[in-house]
């Protein structure tokens, strides 16, 4: 019976995690949160990955086909956490954690992922919660 019981809670718990994650597709950014990340993305990213986010000689894209392809199924926590230890390149960690934040609110923008009434948090465990699904399901 003890065994049952903890199957259950262990089958519940899962339920409710699937139900309580959300992806890209869920407005998990403001407007203004990525107007804010287009000023710091011009200054800080644009050189390498170009001005429309579709990269340069030495940095990939980050927006179309290729980038989505390379983080679906992931979460928008391991693409912070990417921009956040190894960005800008000539200076990784330069930014703030709100900055990155505000950077990956205009990628997410740019890539056409419909923008909400919250800012994108600035907590890896918080965005982890949220999928990375390149396509609406």
């Amino acid at each position: 019976m003890e065994r049952f019981f903890k199957l259950f809670v262990t089958l519940a718990a899962g339920l409710l995690a699937a139900q309580t994650t959300r992806s890209v597709w869920d407005g998990v950014y403001t407007a203004a949160q990525a107007e804010r990340g287009a000023a710091l993305y011009a200054n800080n990213c644009a050189s390498c990955h170009g001005s429309a986010l579709g990269g340069g000689e030495s940095a990939p894209p980050l927006t179309g086909g290729e980038f989505s392809s390379n983080w679906n199924g992931l979460t928008v926590g391991d693409l912070f956490e990417r921009i956040r230890t190894t960005m800008p390149a000539d200076r990784p960690g330069k930014l703030t954690r709100e900055q990155d934040a505000d950077v990956l609110a205009y990628m997410l923008s740019v890539s056409q992922f419909p923008p909400g009434k919250t800012e994108l948090e600035r907590q890896t465990e918080v965005l982890k919660q949220i999928r990375f699904d390149a396509y609406k399901q």
